[in-house]
């Protein structure tokens, strides 16, 4: 029996007992939600978001909860910041990580022709190049770890249109490719990595969005499903992907949306 099916066969396959992650933006949304998801299946998490207070206030309920986080602040649009952030999860477990959950990225909605250099700069900075960038730092602790995970948070505007997401689609569809090849590239390496697309999740950032009712009657209308996502139904098939469970399951690009990508165009039948 090779190695890896041996190494397979010793570990829980619904636990993450023993595992170390890093959740990047992980104080808020779905983020939060990965954070806590995994904790509960017994990971010990690092996680990192740009406001502090808001990192602190999270950190002691998650300590009230009783599960193993350690914070720190990190903005992961600045190459500097990234670094500094991998060198602190890498002292803080010892050199090694089994997961890591490129979560944090922001979105800029305008039609095409309003966007300009700055708006394309940020979002390749915070969205695609951060996710780039992350993956290699952690490459070295991912292989450590004997057992790597990387998941992409991308989104269904990387798989579909979605109005007004022209830049922000280009970069989780760049992502879900970067994905695909870095499974490949790095399977030898024990890494696998998959690509995590949600569609419209009610989190803090969508609050104001979904506010609008004719918006969100419009959103509703688009999965067969008829709603909008909840954190922790994206943040179940993130840590799933992690676990021992999912051994075999690598380079894909999986839509948690409620169906909305595969749904056609929906008429009333002829009489």
């Amino acid at each position: 029996m090779a190695k890896t099916e041996e190494s397979l066969r010793d570990k829980p396959r619904w636990n993450l007992g023993g595992m170390t992650a890093l959740v990047t933006g992980g104080s808020k949304g779905i983020g939060e939600a990965v954070v806590e998801e995994l904790a509960m299946l017994g990971a010990k998490v690092h996680t990192c978001a740009r406001d502090e207070t808001h990192l602190q206030e999270s950190l002691r309920e998650w300590q009230a909860k009783g599960f193993e986080v350690t914070t720190s602040v990190c903005d992961i649009s600045s190459r500097d910041q990234r670094e500094k952030l991998m060198e602190t999860v890498s002292s803080v477990f010892q050199g090694k990580l089994n997961i890591l959950v490129n979560n944090a990225g922001t979105c800029i909605a305008r039609p095409t022709l309003n966007y300009t250099a700055e708006d394309f700069s940020f979002l390749m900075a915070t969205n695609l190049e951060s996710a780039f960038h992350l993956s290699q730092l952690a490459h070295p602790l991912l292989k450590a770890s004997g057992s790597g995970n990387i998941v992409l948070m991308s989104s269904v505007s990387g798989v579909v249109h979605v109005n007004g997401a022209s830049i922000y689609g280009a970069t989780k569809g760049a992502m879900n490719q970067l994905g695909r090849n870095l499974a490949c590239e790095w399977a030898n390496d024990n890494i696998r990595v998959n690509s995590v697309c949600p569609w419209f999740i009610r989190t803090p950032l969508m609050t104001d969005i979904l506010g609008n009712e004719e918006f969100r009657k419009e959103v509703e209308s688009r999965p067969p499903m008829g709603r909008v996502g909840e954190a922790n139904e994206v943040s179940s098939l993130v840590a799933f992907l992690c676990l021992p469970a999912a051994s075999y399951i690598t380079g894909q690009t999986i839509c948690v949306d409620g169906g909305a990508t595969i749904n056609g165009f929906s008429f009333k039948p002829l009489a």
